[in-house]
């Protein structure tokens, strides 16, 4: 699940991405909405390092935690 939500949300980001290059929005706009993705977007891999701790997937939670700590310090 949480996989799938990050994908969706970094497809959701390049698409902005693409957008803003072929001049079909200005920045303003191609910011705003990937702002608006950018809490989500944590919120999920706080979620997916949780799950991993609470369920004993110890590796994973080691392999997730370097990007938790950065968002967290985001």
């Amino acid at each position: 699940m949480g996989m799938d939500c990050n994908s969706f949300i970094i497809l959701l980001q390049l698409m902005c991405l693409a957008d803003l290059e072929f001049d079909y929005i200005n920045p303003y706009d191609s910011s705003s909405r990937i702002n608006s993705v950018v809490l989500p977007e944590f919120v999920v891999q706080g979620i997916l390092s949780l799950f991993y701790l609470l369920t004993g997937h110890w590796i994973m939670a080691l392999i997730s935690a370097p990007y938790l700590y950065y968002n967290v310090r985001l």
